[in-house]
């Protein structure tokens, strides 16, 4: 297997490069029987040197130029490359950096042995060559820990006018950082559940943290593991209510980045879910819905790599993870229906659905999180099924208050990622505290409709009315399917890319 993929982002013509493979977009102009097929920018001059025969040996040999098509061409000398691989986007008018994102996905999995690639897909701005980079980065992950891989391409070049301009090789660089950080957490949500432990996990995350934090533009960065007997010491019932049924004993991360330069900069909470495995503790899962939940700690990964980031691309913001890590089992431990938790902070609550178990551990780390008295908190989770139901697997619901929820969906807008907005009702967070008769607040209640909902309203109970986002990613997290688009299958980094272009948004505010 060929070594590190090298990237480098650079002016040429596609048709005179000498990389064994190029790859152009084409997209669709007009309806019906006038419609033809057109090159994107960006590889016009792979098209002119065919000349009129373009369009005909495209459609001769089935190509359409839906979002998503490939087609493989011999070149035969008409261009210098061997191989050429049209990659189509649909729509002439549809070329925005998300679309090209995807099919620049689509094109690295489809670049065969090629050890060099020139991409001549859209990147006439630096916004395109960012996507042109991830979207290709992300389409050639592959987990490699337990199986090996195909080869993939040593070099690819990204071929654009402005790749002398300063904000286009930042545009490079922040991609590779970012791109990087996602396939961690790829890596880390793919890693089965007895080889990632809480234990584990907390280790890969600490030497993480000391890969990333030399140099003196990182010294900022810091890792704090607070063990299961702190945690008892500190009160944090939801953490041990759900860790302790297990071998595997419960603890919980804190990641922070303070920039040594800018002291006074605005200040962020992020929290995240680390269920390391998921059976359902006594309120269990069906077997077939236990395969995957391996992933149940992607929020944990999403926001301990966001931190890194900003630690990596030095922004001047300071920003805490906090990532609670245990498994949920069963054992003469487990928690029962019915029991009591108090949590951290005094509150206690009535547990009804073991398996509910994650809005448990979060509980716990927003109430230390909002003693540190951040600007803004947002939660990222795999917490619902009932959020699944209602987007399905490829877009996460948002819920919180107006101001960080704006900021969310604008970095959403960036990066690609979907999320779509869901209340918090207030009948339901009345319902959350006045529900149980016998705590403060109810963790489930067993209602089929809303469930989302309410489990939102739970954790904002513990934000300490700050201001505040709750991200569930339970279905974007993890795709069980094929790979589509630049995602590929398995864990999918979700999240990663959007908090930190949030964390770019607070710090520019």
């Amino acid at each position: 297997m060929r070594g590190v993929t090298t990237y480098t982002l650079r002016k040429g013509s596609p048709d005179r490069t000498g990389s064994d493979l190029v790859v152009i977009g084409v997209a669709q102009q007009g309806e019906g029987s006038s419609r033809k097929l057109v090159p994107c920018p960006g590889g016009e001059p792979v098209a002119e040197a065919w000349g009129r025969k373009f369009d005909p040996l495209l459609t001769a040999m089935g190509f359409k130029g839906g979002a998503g098509e490939v087609l493989k061409v011999p070149t035969g000398g008409t261009i210098r490359a061997g191989q050429l691989l049209v990659v189509g986007l649909g729509p002439v008018d549809g070329l925005a950096p998300d679309h090209v994102r995807r099919a620049a996905g689509v094109a690295a999995r489809n670049v065969g042995n090629a050890a060099s690639v020139a991409l001549a897909l859209p990147a006439h701005d630096a916004e395109h060559v960012r996507a042109v980079v991830e979207g290709f980065r992300s389409g050639s992950y592959a987990y490699a820990a337990y199986k090996k891989p195909g080869d993939r391409p040593g070099d690819v070049a990204i071929l654009s006018d402005i790749a002398r301009r300063k904000d286009a090789t930042d545009a490079l660089a922040r991609a590779e950082v970012v791109g990087a950080l996602v396939d961690q957490v790829r890596d880390w949500v793919n890693t089965p559940a007895n080889e990632l432990t809480p234990a584990s996990f907390a280790e890969a995350v600490t030497a993480l943290a000391k890969k990333h934090g030399k140099g003196a533009a990182k010294s900022g960065l810091t890792v704090e593991v607070v063990d299961t007997d702190a945690l008892g010491e500190l009160g944090c019932g939801g953490i041990l209510g759900v860790g302790m049924s297990s071998a595997n004993l419960p603890c919980l991360v804190k990641v922070t980045w303070e920039p040594q330069d800018a002291p006074d900069a605005p200040q962020v909470a992020l929290v995240g879910k680390g269920i390391t495995y998921d059976s359902g503790g006594l309120t269990i899962k069906p077997g077939s819905s236990m395969v995957t939940m391996k992933c149940d700690m992607s929020g944990a990964a999403a926001v301990v790599a966001a931190v890194h980031a900003a630690a990596d691309l030095a922004l001047p913001v300071r920003v805490t993870a906090w990532a609670p890590m245990a498994e949920n089992m069963i054992s003469g431990q487990a928690m029962r229906p019915g029991d009591v938790l108090t949590m951290y902070g005094g509150k206690t609550v009535e547990v009804r659905n073991t398996d509910a178990e994650g809005r448990l551990v979060l509980a716990d780390a927003l109430a230390m999180a909002v003693e540190t008295g951040p600007e803004a908190i947002v939660e990222v989770s795999t917490l619902t099924g009932a959020c699944v139901v209602a987007l399905g697997d490829r877009i996460a619901g948002l819920f919180g208050d107006d101001d960080v929820v704006a900021d969310v969906q604008a970095a959403a807008e960036v990066s690609g990622e979907k999320f779509w907005r869901l209340p918090i009702p207030e009948h339901t967070s009345e319902q959350v505290r006045n529900e149980s008769e016998i705590a403060d607040l109810l963790q489930h209640n067993w209602v089929r409709w809303g469930g989302a909902l309410w489990a939102a309203a739970f954790v904002k109970e513990f934000a300490g009315g700050l201001p505040f986002a709750h991200l569930d990613i339970a279905g974007p997290a993890f795709n069980t399917g094929s790979p589509w688009g630049h995602q590929p299958s398995g864990g999918t980094g979700f999240a990663v890319a959007t908090l930190v272009d949030f964390l770019e948004r607070r710090a520019n505010r």
